[in-house]
């Protein structure tokens, strides 16, 4: 047993209750989360999605013959087939390849708004929380501002002040979207910051940034990967429906929600072309929910 105990990679290696190290420790927490994942069957369904939509969009190229924007007029709003698995649009494009090449672009702006705002969220909210006074009231009440409106409007709004495009569509989501982990990081802040741990910093003469940066921000990571992944379906969402409106993605762009909007007249006739990207950004929307729900059962003690 002991041997087994101290073969790194084994079961026992990392379910054992003291870690002999922190390799140890760090894939024996990897391990219990991925063990917790396995156990909730909506969770999984919902990271096995999520993998599957990267995947083939990712590989979009290797799974369809046809180009996005290559048209072919005689052949226009084309049944699905053997030919066209999912039909062709009003220009007689492939709806398969825009779909595959359209994820890119949709999850494409989903983890370049994720990789701006979790960051800028934490940081705000983690120095908010530990300075309190004057600098915690500033920020929350800039927050608050943000929090005041609705995230759809206030990047309508953004767009329309720029111009409609998929660099401003991001960067509309993205400014909409930072003041919810800037909270969450503030309440976690301030419920550490008097901790014998964080004391026992100070009075190593670590400075208030150090603090911040090395003690206080990784203990806030749980909860707000958790807050992003359940964030990650209204993201899309926003994405979509700008795209929609017109604001985001344009046209010959094969967004889904630029997909929906340019075929929603052939809802009650050819009802597979907008119905298709609808589909997408539902599915792909419901395994975010699932893979965040799971997530806060693992991560969040509270949960527990």
């Amino acid at each position: 047993m002991n041997s087994l105990t101290s073969r790194p990679g084994s079961r026992a290696w990392l379910l054992d209750e003291t870690p002999k190290t922190r390799t140890q420790a760090v894939w024996g927490r990897r391990y219990r989360i991925w063990l917790g994942l396995r156990a909730n069957p909506l969770a999984l369904i919902g990271l096995i999605t999520v993998l599957i939509v990267l995947a083939i969009s990712l590989c979009a190229p290797l799974l369809t013959q046809y180009h996005p924007g290559d048209q072919d007029l005689a052949n226009r709003l084309a049944k699905p087939s053997a030919l066209h698995l999912l039909g062709t649009d009003e220009l007689g494009r492939d709806t398969l390849s825009r779909i595959l090449y359209g994820g890119r672009i949709t999850l494409g702006m989903v983890i370049i708004v994720v990789a701006i705002v979790a960051p800028l969220g934490l940081l705000i909210g983690c120095v908010a929380g530990y300075a309190g006074g004057l600098i915690d009231r500033i920020l929350m009440r800039i927050t608050d501002v943000f929090l005041a409106f609705p995230r759809l409007i206030l990047a309508l709004a953004f767009v329309a002040a720029l111009r409609p495009g998929i660099e401003s569509a991001i960067l509309a989501i993205a400014l909409t979207a930072w003041p919810p982990y800037a909270r969450l990081a503030r309440a976690e802040t301030m419920q550490v910051r008097g901790t014998d741990y964080i004391a026992a910093c100070r009075l190593t003469g670590a400075t208030p940034a150090r603090i911040i940066m090395r003690h206080i921000m990784p203990l806030c990571v749980p909860s707000l990967v958790v807050r992003v992944t359940l964030d990650m379906s209204s993201i899309i969402i926003t994405a979509a429906s700008l795209g929609f409106l017109g604001m985001g993605a344009q046209p010959p762009s094969p967004e889904w929600g630029a997909m929906i909007a340019t075929a929603r007249r052939f809802l009650f006739s050819e009802w597979w072309v907008p119905l298709i990207p609808a589909i997408a950004i539902f599915v792909t929307s419901l395994a975010f929910n699932f893979l965040g729900d799971g997530l806060r059962d693992v991560l969040d003690p509270k949960e527990r």
